[in-house]
């Protein structure tokens, strides 16, 4: 008789931990602050997957690098440590080489076209390579911009820039872009960017509008230059260990979520862009020169095509469908 309360226990507890597996508050790391757009649409992505689960599912976003930089969130990615992350695609420039093809230098010249890339066959095989490469499961990808150019002293020429240290976005294909017009790469956390700049320990950075706004970096670098040299995108990930854990119908359900708010993400920056460089061009202080093409460094482009497309046929690919835009 004794088992008959041990098996009832026994019953009853994996009754508990089975509804206890079907809730889940997926952990999602981001580097940018609670201000900018990729926060606003995780936080709106947790209600659309509440709402389509009747509860189940949400998402615990952790903004600001808390978790650590995108390295460390890779890593914490690989072991199921962390479920999620809005990461951007200069990360995965270490470990997926194609992924450098998205940020030729003026692969496109405006963001709306920076967008079709993003949504394009092409962009999205690149995807397929993540699983093997970096241990998550690439969902969509979204954008954050074009990059500028912002500096502490005015920049009549890309001499101007030979020198400089300039602030970058830690990757292959950045580092390679400014090098070879003589600049010196810093890579830099965006919190001590303000800081740098206003005790000179850098000389400028490429960044987008949003940060540039969001950071008010203009504070102390009022020199932009429109250069738009490169779109600046985000790939959507889940951990390839939490994601084979989950059931078909919870996959189906967060792929399409989160597909939605890439999309909403995507089309936030390229409705706001112009208004965002309208914003800047009303701070005080600031000059901003319009209109900076490839011209403007030369011959960068061929050459930085010819370093990279030894790499990765996806320079060629992507730069034959802009062609067609």
């Amino acid at each position: 008789m004794i088992w008959k309360p041990i098996l009832a226990a026994a019953a009853l507890a994996l009754l508990s931990t089975a509804a206890a597996a079907q809730e889940r508050a997926f952990r999602l790391g981001l580097i940018t602050p609670p201000v900018h757009v990729w926060n606003q649409e995780v936080a709106a992505l947790s209600d659309t997957l509440a709402e389509a689960s009747d509860g189940r599912l949400s998402i615990t976003a952790f903004p600001s690098g808390q978790l650590g930089n995108e390295a460390a969130m890779l890593q914490q990615l690989q072991t199921g440590a962390l479920d999620m992350a809005w990461l951007t695609t200069a990360e995965f420039t270490f470990r997926v080489p194609d992924m450098a093809a998205l940020h030729a230098p003026f692969l496109v010249d405006n963001i709306a076209d920076a967008a079709r890339v993003l949504r394009s066959d092409p962009a999205r095989e690149i995807l397929e390579a993540l699983p093997r490469a970096t241990g998550t499961v690439g969902l969509c990808y979204a954008l954050t911009g074009m990059r500028q150019m912002l500096t502490r002293s005015p920049i009549a020429s890309a001499a101007d820039l030979s020198g400089k240290r300039i602030r970058i976005t830690p990757a292959p294909p950045i580092s390679t872009f400014f090098e070879m017009f003589g600049a010196a790469p810093a890579p830099m956390a965006l919190p001590a960017i303000y800081d740098a700049l206003a005790n000179g320990q850098i000389d400028g950075l490429d960044m987008d509008y949003e940060s540039i706004i969001n950071f008010r970096y203009h504070d102390h670098a009022p020199h932009l230059l429109e250069t738009n040299h490169h779109m600046f995108g985000m790939v959507a990930v889940v951990s390839a260990r939490v994601w084979a854990q989950l059931s078909e119908d919870d996959r189906a359900l967060i792929a399409e979520a989160t597909q939605a708010h890439c999309d909403r993400t995507i089309d936030r920056f390229v409705e706001e862009e112009a208004g965002k460089l309208e914003r800047l061009r009303a701070a005080p202080g600031i000059v901003i020169t319009e209109g900076v093409g490839p011209e403007f460094f030369g011959d960068i482009v061929a050459r930085w095509d010819a370093e990279w497309s030894g790499r990765t046929p996806y320079v060629a690919r992507l730069r034959a469908l802009v062609a067609e835009f």
